[in-house]
């Protein structure tokens, strides 16, 4: 078919022909412009495109503010302050990685963007508070409190509250709550040290938790569960042992275990509570602090969570905590040996390495992959950062006073 001439001499053809290209060069200037959104959006404090995979915080403790670090160049990216009292902070993160939520020792839950380093949601919801947990799938983040003693749970884009469950006790009591962990199906597990309990939390209607109770012992002083999200774990303050619930049993149930470890012998003073959120899994064994005693305790749960060793340590430990892969066990203590480290062997089960980093050593976090690991140096105002291969120093950087260090690895892990 000929061309008609327009009354210019141009192509009518060549005219319709530019007019159906119009279309797509406007569909590719609107994507350039949404993915400068996008860039804007995924930039990170200094304006770049970057993921999240290996960001992480600290925690300046006295400043009441948090360092954003990242550990493929092992450097600080930013500081977020205003966070309020962060004396005994913790953190958990959305599950992309992008949020952190600082839980403060005032009651302050602050929903942090890592990205853009600055606070978009504060609310103080608590009298004094410990930490928190995030549900499986991201969607609600619960606190779990000292002042008052109990659990408020709220949406996490917006901290919106949904629901407050007060821990009062079969005694009538309220008690502090501890040991909040994540569990598989929107569920979680907390410890209520007074009253001796463990609470499974079904939290699948966010607005109206239904709450299980089970007896757990004396003064149940933090929690945890294994990494398969199975069992629960919670330690024991009042007594020897620890309390363990299998969370695939219908109703689930708990016992004893571990009871008998330090029959017969003097405890000795207790510096610094264990923490047994930092505890490990390595080799198929539970690697455990022992509550005022200079021993990590080895526990076996394919023969019943019996005790099957013991390793002698500098000190009584705080933090027991495994490589990525289970090769090794990092051990920090309370004071008066809290300049001290120590790294186990877990295929020999002996102390292969003694370090001694800086005064007050107070957490330490590995890298996703475990090529290294990071300690707090909260007694000399920086962190410092070892090579778990060679143990070589690879790098300092300054924090003021220093204490948790938390990669958003944790995202991807039950009771993290």
């Amino acid at each position: 078919m000929a061309d008609r001439t327009t009354s210019g001499g141009r192509s009518a053809r060549r005219t319709t022909s530019r007019k159906h290209w119009t279309g797509p060069l406007k569909l590719a200037a609107a994507l350039a412009l949404a993915a400068a959104g996008l860039a804007g959006c995924a930039g990170g404090a200094d304006g770049m495109m970057r993921g999240t995979g290996d960001l992480g915080v600290v925690i300046e403790r006295a400043a009441g503010r948090i360092q954003v670090v990242e550990t493929s160049g092992m450097t600080r990216l930013a500081t977020v302050a205003g966070l309020g009292d962060l004396s005994h902070a913790s953190v958990v993160f959305s599950r992309d990685g992008r949020y952190a939520y600082v839980f403060g020792r005032d009651g302050g839950l602050s929903r942090v963007d890592l990205l853009r380093a600055r606070v978009t949601h504060r609310v103080m919801q608590a009298g004094n508070s410990i930490g928190g947990a995030i549900l499986q799938d991201g969607s609600v983040v619960a606190a779990q409190n000292y002042a008052p003693g109990g659990i408020r749970l709220f949406d996490a884009a917006t901290l919106e509250p949904l629901a407050e469950i007060p821990a009062i006790g079969r005694d009538g009591r309220r008690s502090k709550v501890v040991g909040l962990a994540d569990l598989p199906g929107r569920r979680l597990a907390a410890s209520l040290f007074e009253s001796g309990e463990i609470w499974i939390i079904d939290a699948a209607d966010p607005r109206h938790p239904q709450v299980t109770r089970l007896d757990a012992g004396r003064e149940p002083y933090d929690g945890l569960v294994t990494p398969d999200g199975r069992w629960y774990l919670a330690g024991l303050f009042g007594e020897d042992g620890l309390a363990l619930v299998d969370l695939w049993q219908t109703p689930p149930a708990a016992r004893k275990v571990l009871a008998g470890y330090g029959r017969g012998e003097t405890r000795l003073p207790v510096y610094k509570m264990p923490h047994l959120r930092g505890w490990a899994m390595a080799q198929g064994q539970a690697w455990l602090p022992a509550v005022g005693r200079h021993e990590v305790l080895v526990a076996d749960p394919a023969r019943g969570w019996q005790e099957s060793g013991r390793v002698a340590l500098a000190g009584q430990p705080v933090f027991v905590m495994a490589r990525p892969d289970g090769r090794q066990v990092w051990v920090n203590f309370a004071f008066p040996d809290n300049d001290t480290v120590q790294v186990i062997d877990t295929a020999t089960r002996q102390v292969v390495r003694t370090i001694k980093p800086c005064r007050g050593v107070l957490h330490m976090e590995f890298t996703p992959k475990g090529e290294a690991v990071w300690l707090s140096c909260r007694d000399e105002d920086r962190v410092e950062v070892y090579d778990t291969a060679s143990f070589a120093r690879l790098a300092t950087l300054p924090a003021d006073n220093p204490s948790g260090i938390f990669f958003t690895v944790r995202a991807q892990r039950f009771g993290m």
